[in-house]
């Protein structure tokens, strides 16, 4: 996150390597690109949600990189993982640019043409037994593409998949986004445990591990821990619409006795 934040406030640039130099640099060169990509896709501050030119500038990057090194999976897994992600961009927000969860896009907005980019590129990566992290969360997020609705998403291959993940790549990010498909999967008090086994300290500035509490809890009925998690997120987020859809959590959540005011 530290990351994000240097690049977005110093407004760097970012030049792909070439030669030898590109090859032992390539873990490295990856890492930057999909950091572009994310401040663009899930902007960190500000009103946008989505900031298209970031997005747009990470994945010529990726593509550039395919070019100069046809047949890396990692590359390739990257350049799926993108593509993957930006054919949801217009399905990600409502007319009044606020936050629409996954479980409420609408499927027909997401851009196939992308997604058939993007799938050609993840095939092309290898098999999937031998995945590094790129390949790994790029056939995550080809679950949803591949899932002709919310309810039709294959949720134990991507509990597998997160598993993989951990073993590849351990993160308490990793693990926090595991327990949520576990909740998906197994049920609410199931991804809550999960939960609970992470590392909080490590993610003690995420907004996601109390409001991923807060969703379990809610959908457990227990109403005011539920609250209490929302509130702890409302603390730590930036994004404006990312701010105002956990506020309207927090108001379906919290117990009528509690003042409708949003925390600050």
């Amino acid at each position: 996150m530290r990351a994000k934040r240097t690049i977005r406030d110093r407004g760097l640039t970012y030049e792909v390597p070439a030669g030898d130099e590109l090859a032992a640099r390539l873990p490295a060169v990856l890492s930057v690109v999909y950091l572009i990509f994310n401040e663009g896709y899930t902007a960190h501050t500000g009103d946008a949600l989505v900031r298209d030119d970031l997005c747009a500038e990470a994945i010529r990057l990726g593509g550039m990189l395919a070019e100069l090194m046809p047949g890396e999976p990692e590359v390739l897994g990257l350049l799926a993982l993108m593509e993957l992600q930006a054919s949801r961009a217009a399905a990600r927000a409502d007319a009044d640019g606020n936050l629409v969860l996954l479980a409420d896009q609408d499927r027909a907005r997401w851009d196939r043409a992308r997604i058939a980019r993007a799938l050609s590129c993840l095939a092309a990566a290898g098999p999937i037994a031998r995945a590094g992290p790129y390949q790994l969360q790029a056939a995550l997020a080809a679950c949803h593409a591949r899932a002709a609705a919310w309810d039709a998403t294959d949720w134990p291959r991507i509990v597998g998949l997160y598993a993989t993940l951990a073993a590849v790549a351990p993160s308490p990010v990793v693990e926090l986004n595991r327990a949520a498909a576990i909740g998906m999967a197994e049920g609410p008090a199931a991804g809550l445990a999960a939960l609970d086994r992470i590392d909080a300290e490590a993610l003690r500035a995420y907004h996601l591990l109390p409001s991923a509490r807060a969703d379990f809890l809610r959908r457990l009925g227990r109403r005011a821990e539920a609250a209490a998690e929302y509130r702890a997120a409302l603390r730590l987020v930036d994004n404006t619409r990312e701010r105002a859809f956990l506020a309207r959590d927090w108001r379906s959540a919290k117990p009528p006795t509690e003042r409708e005011d949003a925390p600050c």
